[in-house]
């Protein structure tokens, strides 16, 4: 079998979302207990010891169980077709929760930028840990009452994409000062939204019918509207456009929640990083394409990290890398890719990606 790399789309296609858990575990083949493995060393290096990984993992997917019966079905799937336990795959798609715990700053994360102008178009940086970059991949999924694409990490289910229906998200990280490993994963609210939402509307009561505990905003669109969803623990706020521009970084927005921050996490490197991208916007012209609104996340030496680089002596657990690129067009119902940053993808040939219809 030929194992996928992270330019390479898995097309998942079964009605039945166990059966789709087995075909994801079956076109990953060996990859997915790479990322498995990575991931339980981070959780080691950032001190998160096997045992409480398991009961956070277990308390996950209780709480997906009880909101989405689908989706624990297809965790389950997955776990059986790679042999592994269901508790271990709950970990992946809470790894966001499950780190929530982890002390220290966070030296890079993902920036986000969607533009409601004459049409509705956004794009993603992707930053996550450097080491984790073979273990992502592309996917085309049928079966549930939408299709859609997207990228996703192994063994995840969900994470940035578009549907049939023109709805598409975008996610980042936050961190509040009340999160914790409870309430279902931000990463499969996100996966729950393209397999159901067919409207912006509709993926906000998604949202917020989840109970999600861990900090994220997640940016929804579709053909007509976007807004920014800000999730806190028990909470989710909406934030609208400016402007005909919604632009997040990795902190709070909305006063309410950021009062709750958890300090020295993510700041001041996101809020510079956002403070850029608003210099940009404001100064203008606001771009009228995804062609026009990447060059908004270039930067280069001295400027904020749109384009996140790890430094050379930094440890496992630090080294933040821009792994990927992501624009969304919604009328067009097209998602493009490209490896690395923004900068890195000037040369390169972007992948398109269109639910099946």
């Amino acid at each position: 079998m030929k194992i996928p790399t992270k330019r390479t789309v898995i097309t998942l296609d079964s009605p039945d979302p166990y059966e789709r858990g087995k075909q994801r575990s079956a076109a990953l083949g060996a990859e997915l207990l790479g990322g498995l493995d990575t991931y339980f060393r981070l959780f080691r290096t950032v001190g998160v010891p096997e045992t409480t990984v398991r009961s956070d993992a277990e308390r996950l997917f209780d709480a997906v169980a009880s909101w989405s019966p689908r989706l624990a079905a297809e965790m389950s799937g997955t776990a059986d077709g790679a042999g592994v336990e269901s508790w271990q795959i709950a970990a992946l798609n809470g790894r966001t929760e499950i780190l929530s715990q982890a002390l220290g700053t966070r030296p890079g994360e993902c920036s986000t930028i969607g533009r409601k102008g004459s049409h509705v178009f956004g794009v993603q940086t992707w930053d996550w840990h450097e080491e984790l970059d073979p273990y992502w991949h592309l996917q085309s999924v049928a079966g549930p009452a939408r299709s859609f694409v997207g990228l996703t990490e192994h063994g995840m289910l969900g994470k940035i994409g578009m549907n049939d229906a023109g709805v598409s998200v975008f996610l980042n990280i936050l961190g509040h000062q009340d999160d914790r490993p409870a309430g279902v994963p931000v990463h499969l609210v996100a996966a729950e939204v393209l397999a159901n939402a067919g409207s912006v509307a509709e993926a906000v009561d998604i949202v917020c019918s989840a109970g999600a505990t861990t900090s994220t905003a997640l940016t929804l669109m579709d053909e007509a509207s976007a807004v920014t969803a800000e999730i806190g623990p028990g909470a989710a706020v909406l934030i609208q456009p400016e402007n005909g521009t919604l632009a997040h970084t990795n902190h709070f927005l909305d006063a309410g929640l950021a009062a709750g921050e958890k300090p020295g996490l993510y700041d001041p490197d996101s809020q510079q990083r956002l403070a850029l991208v608003q210099s940009r916007l404001d100064e203008g012209p606001l771009p009228g394409s995804v062609d026009e609104i990447v060059p908004f996340l270039y930067s280069g030496p001295g400027e904020p990290g749109l384009c996140c680089v790890p430094a050379p002596e930094a440890a496992f657990g630090s080294r933040w890398a821009t792994l990927a690129t992501i624009t969304m067009e919604n009328r067009k119902r097209e998602m493009r890719v490209a490896d690395g940053t923004p900068l890195d993808a000037r040369g390169q040939e972007w992948l398109a990606l269109t639910p099946a219809s």
